[in-house]
């Protein structure tokens, strides 16, 4: 072959385009759509699209933030070396030099101040084996008691109140397809035709097929759009329209009574309270009509089947634990619950946020749904280990109360990973402080975060792309992530950072792990018997299966599809109904005042994912919506002299921040909305306050109570 053959033939090769394929699932919400991207090479550069995969969950649909997820996974910003910050700034570091450093910190300041003064801080985006390797690492690797995870923030008042009024905790009791044979479902606080697109078809269905539809939100939002009947409530007024729900049910004569009196508990005592309710007084209280709420009821109590699904605009209260509660008596008094089509649903808000509270994120918990103040619990999690029952620490706190510990300087040391609490924290000013106050951090980071740019030492994480696992969806599904991506630059799985650490502090015995499917094994054995038994799941099930449901006991099993046929899983089998009597917990509000005259309630968008910090590094994303804005109504907007597309001030005690003002005739005058996506000056959780639920901890995202001023430069 000549010279002149031989550069054409190099030119050709060069210029031929070579295709690879992830076969993967979304890394943003709880549907965790599966899909493929396609990578293809063409003289050195490469380009991607994104295509739907056929799951029993989702179809093969994908919406706009799972077809561009890919953007970040490849973003040029990834960090992708190990930083140690040195007189304030951050230098490149080798993996033996981060982790020697880490080591020579974490010691130190343990010895000095005891085990609890280090703490770790995980997110709703781990895989099952991450979140239950970082519980593990907290109690045994570090000994200490404080560890919690972002999805304190997310789906503890539905957690904390399906455990008491079900004994069990589960996305979906059903599965989600048994969505098209319902015939009245109430849709409370989720605006799911923004937040979880795939799942509107479901709804539609259930339209086609005669279905009335309820929901509840402060806004007219797209999901509002699709309902029969929507109830325009003032914000933080869900537990008293639950409540006035449950009167009619029972004053129309639409009680399932032999159901309520063979299958609960509490229910006479429900009866009596209910009785003294005025519906005209407490219905003026929340802005909507009797007429309107009586329909509601009568739609829900009258249909032969119905379901009630909830979300964080009922849930982020500081009585959202009550107020699901009395979402869920609805379902008992109606006896619409163990049934087809029949059921209740908490509308999952991260990728992980169902498999990431069930196996020791959460500072009372431990793997299988066991409570870390159960000694028969902590025995069998102590045997599965290898360590003693008494090496185990106690209970900790919540997220937000590390926060207050760690500016207390009682918490010293953090390890942060898959987390942005600087910006995902109520009273966000807060949380700087706490940061700034720790004598050390880590964080596992693919990007420099408000909250990474505290660290001392920041390890580089791997992408979903990148990093095999299991993630339960919104339904219960355990399904299994593949990811055949190499890893970029330096970069490790959260799972192998975990370990790395556990290695140099000397328990590198308990986390010998050679890949992700060798923790899940452990994970199931330390599950089983718990309430969220996965034992009977294997990698290999899940891939012939497409998915598994849980509780799985045994490899048999066919997983549990629709729950409480017969019983629910308290003590003597029967559901617990709420009534305000039981337990004396009214949480004060924050109210409008003639300082801070006006409501506002926060919230997602159809192209950002909870902080920003992946979907921002989306091109085709960052161009639909580049920055963040307070919807405002245009009267509201008139009487205080703001004008569409300017800058304006919102204030609360807490703090303020600049948005950008768009005008809407969907909310309510006295109610004001922001998105949650931004942080900086636009952080719109520098206004809401620390105060939280007394059950969960759950702060009150949804209403807070501000002012609103032009702003001039």
């Amino acid at each position: 072959m000549n010279e002149n053959m031989l550069a054409s033939f190099r030119e050709r090769q060069q210029s031929a385009a070579t295709e690879q394929v992830f076969e993967t699932q979304c890394p943003f919400c709880s549907m965790q759509c599966k899909k493929k991207v396609i990578e293809e090479k063409r003289a050195g550069r490469a380009k991607y699209r994104t295509i739907g995969v056929d799951n029993p969950t989702t179809k093969g649909r994908l919406c706009v933030k799972g077809k561009n997820a890919y953007q970040h996974a490849v973003h040029h910003n990834r960090i992708t070396t190990p930083l140690i910050k040195y007189n304030g700034e951050f230098q490149k570091s080798s993996w033996e030099d981060a982790l020697a450093y880490i080591k020579q910190n974490i010691e130190g300041i343990q010895e000095q101040n005891g085990r609890n003064a280090v703490s770790v801080y995980g997110g709703g985006s781990l895989t099952n084996e991450e979140a239950y390797l970082l519980g593990k690492f907290a109690r045994v690797g570090l000994g200490t008691k404080y560890i919690d995870y972002n999805g304190r923030f997310c789906m503890s008042s539905a957690a904390s109140a399906g455990m008491k009024a079900f004994g069990l905790d589960r996305g979906l009791t059903n599965r989600i397809d048994q969505i098209a044979d319902s015939k009245c479902i109430i849709l409370a606080g989720t605006n799911i035709a923004e937040c979880q697109p795939t799942f509107v078809p479901y709804l539609e269905e259930a339209k086609q097929n005669g279905s009335f539809i309820i929901v509840i939100d402060p806004r007219e939002t797209d999901t509002a759009a699709m309902a029969d009947l929507h109830l325009k409530i003032k914000p933080g007024h869900d537990k008293t329209l639950a409540r006035l729900l449950e009167k009619f049910i029972v004053q129309e004569n639409l009680v399932d009574d032999s159901f309520c009196r063979e299958r609960t508990n509490g229910y006479e005592e429900l009866l009596e309270e209910l009785d003294a309710i005025d519906p005209h007084n407490l219905c003026k209280e929340i802005g909507l009509s009797v007429q309107d709420v009586h329909e509601a009821a009568y739609r829900f109590g009258s249909a032969d089947s119905g379901m009630i699904f909830t979300a964080r605009g009922v849930e982020q209260q500081t009585d959202g634990h009550e107020t699901v509660r009395h979402f869920l008596n609805l379902l008992l008094l109606s006896g619409k619950i163990g049934k087809h089509a029949s059921g209740y649903g908490a509308i999952t808000g991260q990728a992980n946020g169902q498999g990431g509270r069930e196996h020791g994120q959460k500072a009372d918990q431990l793997p299988g749904y066991r409570s870390i103040e159960n000694k028969e619990h902590r025995q069998y999690i102590a045997d599965v280990w290898g360590v003693k029952e008494s090496s185990l620490p106690e209970k900790g706190v919540s997220a937000y109360e590390m926060m207050e510990r760690m500016e207390d300087k009682e918490i010293k040391a953090l390890i942060l990973i898959g987390s942005n609490p600087v910006i995902s924290n109520p009273n966000a000013n807060l949380a700087h402080k706490a940061l700034s106050s720790l004598s050390f951090m880590v964080a596992a980071e693919m990007f420099m975060t408000e909250s990474a740019a505290y660290a001392d030492v920041i390890l580089p994480t791997t992408s979903y792309l990148e990093n095999e696992g299991t993630l339960t969806n919104m339904e219960g599904r355990v399904t299994l992530r593949e990811a055949s991506r190499p890893s970029a630059g330096q970069s490790k799985h959260d799972w192998e950072i975990i370990s790395a650490i556990a290695r140099v502090l000397g328990k590198g015995d308990l986390f010998s792990y050679t890949d992700a499917e060798s923790i899940f094994n452990e994970l199931r054995l330390a599950s089983r018997g718990g309430k969220a038994d996965y034992y009977g799941i294997t990698y290999e099930r899940i891939r012939r299966e497409t998915g598994v449901f849980w509780p799985c006991p045994s490899e048999e099993h066919e997983g549990e599809t629709t729950l409480f046929t017969e019983n629910f899983e308290t003590e003597n089998g029967k559901a617990n109904f709420y009534y305000d009597g039981s337990i004396s917990m009214h949480m004060l509000k924050e109210e409008i005042s003639e300082q801070y005259p006006l409501f506002i309630t926060t919230g997602r968008t159809m192209n950002h994912y909870l902080t920003g910090e992946q979907t921002q590094r989306s091109s085709r994303l960052v161009a639909r919506e580049f920055e963040s804005f307070v919807y405002i109504h245009p009267d509201t907007a008139m009487s205080y002299g703001v004008r569409s597309g300017e800058l304006v001030v919102l204030s609360s005690k807490q703090g303020e921040t600049t948005l950008r003002c768009s005008l809407s005739e969907q909310i309510r005058t006295d109610t004001l909305f922001a998105p949650m996506h931004w942080g900086g000056s636009q952080n719109i959780n520098r206004l809401i306050a620390g105060d939280l639920d007394p059950v969960c901890r759950m702060p009150g995202f949804k209403r807070a109570a501000v002012s609103l001023r032009p702003y001039k430069s």
